[in-house]
């Protein structure tokens, strides 16, 4: 079960296999859907992208399961769409960083607003998942303007698009560089704190190694 792009992922894998998809902003239903074919006996795998356990659907199916239901979950890893770009940018994770959603349609714009402040003010990396859509650009606008109020404006920003699949875009730009047209929900945004620098077109933030 899974949203039909995200099947599509792993088509490769699917032979044989019953498939159930569904389109976006259909989480809740599909959940429910995964949770009544397990609990008849079916084996089922719930395919959700990056890490399941990073904005995915592992903790909705966890939150709908009945307690006490004897259904087996195993929560699969995979590799997480911030880790997959900093690899493309070089090593702009070497220290603390946030991992923050522009997504408003779960989360509130001032909860948002709210999260990337903490962040800026406790000079963490910024991984920014769900950057910009069609039609959702007041998010991204408004977190850059709250980084660029309180960072440089040569601080190194990296844009990944398609991390690790067909078709990867990889730019190294910079808080003032950034334009907002080139992001969009295909996109990692990656913004260095204050010792993160751009070197030989990688990205990296010294760990501290050096400083000791």
């Amino acid at each position: 079960m899974g949203y039909k792009p995200y099947l599509m992922l792993v088509s490769d894998l699917l032979a044989g296999k019953r498939l159930v998809s569904s389109g976006m902003k259909e989480e809740v239903p599909r959940a429910q859907a995964a949770i009544a074919e397990a609990l008849a006996g079916a084996a089922v795998a719930v395919v959700s992208t990056g890490d399941a356990g990073i904005y995915g659907m592992a903790g909705l199916v966890l939150e709908l399961l009945p307690d006490g239901s004897g259904v087996g979950v195993e929560v699969v890893p995979g590799i997480t769409a911030a880790i997959a770009a900093a690899a493309c940018l070089g090593a702009p994770l070497m220290n603390d960083f946030a991992l923050i959603s522009l997504s408003d349609l779960m989360t509130p714009l001032p909860v948002i607003e709210r999260r990337v402040r903490a962040a800026v003010e406790g000079d963490f990396v910024i991984a920014l998942y769900n950057p910009r859509s069609h039609r959702r650009h007041e998010p991204l606008a408004r977190t850059l303007a709250l980084l660029r109020a309180a960072r440089a404006a040569t601080t190194p920003v990296g844009l990944v698009r398609n991390a690790l699949r067909e078709g990867q875009e990889v730019r190294l730009t910079t808080l003032a560089g950034l334009q907002e047209e080139e992001v969009d929900m295909l996109s990692i945004l990656i913004v260095g704190n204050s010792t993160t620098v751009a070197k030989d077109g990688r990205m990296v933030t010294p760990r501290g190694y050096l400083d000791r």
